[in-house]
């Protein structure tokens, strides 16, 4: 029994600490990149990329990502300590050491160009190291404790991985890459000020800007709004540069009304924490049915 136990308890702290490892790279956030990058390949390829080339570039998009959110946890440690969200975060209990974080992201960041740079191209494996080195030294640590555009201007990096994906078939950009760029950057504040509406309390713990700690409630909902309706229409901007069919269109009003309802209704409703987590919610379904939709729409019409 006691051999059993011995054997079990190194398994066990293997599997906890590549747990711990994986957790360093935010993989809902990669999930979310990932679900952008694809469908710009469908859509720049006029239908489905060779499968190399679509795993190539999604391995690499994730690696570079994940190296990219190490280097955040290893910057915002101290901040994660004293918020209530963050409080599990590898880095936070120890089961990370600091070091042992920055040695992983230059590791993920440099695995991420090499194969990018060789299995797809050297301007996809740039733009992705760009908005790496973006997030890093422009967002965690010039901008997110400083300024309460913060999440706009760093909302940038999230936006790439369009780029990646549209250049990484094509080795150029195009104006559909580069309106769906600034779809992501347009959409970026209102999700991420939803949350920020949700956890406000977290923020102002740790002394971060973020817009809903430093200015009242109807002045971030009215902020909410605009960007909610910027992005809606740049979605339509989208459909006419791309020459997009019904299948998109579709998608693109129908979501789009209700993610303005949802903005609509968080104002209405005060922010409470259930308005604030349904937009936060329901933003991040919003792009996956665009940007599925966008995809959909090319294969069937060049199939």
């Amino acid at each position: 029994m006691a051999q059993v136990t011995t054997v079990l308890m190194p398994r066990r702290s293997v599997s906890l600490k590549l747990r711990a490892y994986v957790a360093l790279t935010k993989p809902r956030i990669i999930e979310l990149l990932l679900v952008t990058t694809l469908p710009t390949m469908v859509v720049a390829a006029k239908g489905i990329p060779g499968w190399w080339l679509i795993v190539a570039t999604l391995v690499g998009g994730a690696l570079s990502a994940g190296g990219a959110n190490a280097a955040n946890m290893f910057i915002d440690r101290d901040i994660d300590a004293v918020m209530h969200r963050t409080r599990h975060r590898p880095l936070v209990t120890g089961a990370v050491t600091p070091t042992a974080a920055v040695i992983f992201s230059i590791v993920l960041e440099a695995g991420a160009f090499v194969l990018l740079w060789r299995a797809v191209n050297l301007f996809s494996a740039l733009l992705a190291l760009g908005a790496a080195l973006f997030y890093v030294f422009i967002y965690s640590v010039g901008l997110k404790r400083r300024s309460t555009q913060n999440i706009v201007i760093g909302g940038a990096a999230g936006a790439v991985p369009v780029l990646v994906g549209w250049t990484a078939v094509t080795d150029h950009l195009a104006w559909p890459a580069i309106v769906l760029f600034a779809m992501i950057v347009i959409w970026t504040p209102s999700h991420f000020w939803a949350l920020a509406v949700r956890y406000q309390d977290d923020y102002k713990t740790a002394n971060v800007p973020m817009l809903p700690v430093v200015v009242p409630f109807e002045q971030v909902a009215h902020q909410i709004i605009l960007y909610s309706v910027a992005l809606v229409a740049t979605s339509f901007v989208f459909g006419v540069v791309a020459h997009s069919g019904w299948i998109y269109w579709v998608a693109a009003v129908l979501a789009g009304g209700l993610y303005l309802a949802d903005a609509q209704r968080l104002r209405r409703e005060k922010g409470t924490p259930k308005s604030a987590m349904r937009l936060f919610t329901y933003s991040i379904t919003y792009v996956t049915v665009i940007f599925v939709a966008m995809a959909l729409d090319v294969v069937v019409r060049y199939r």
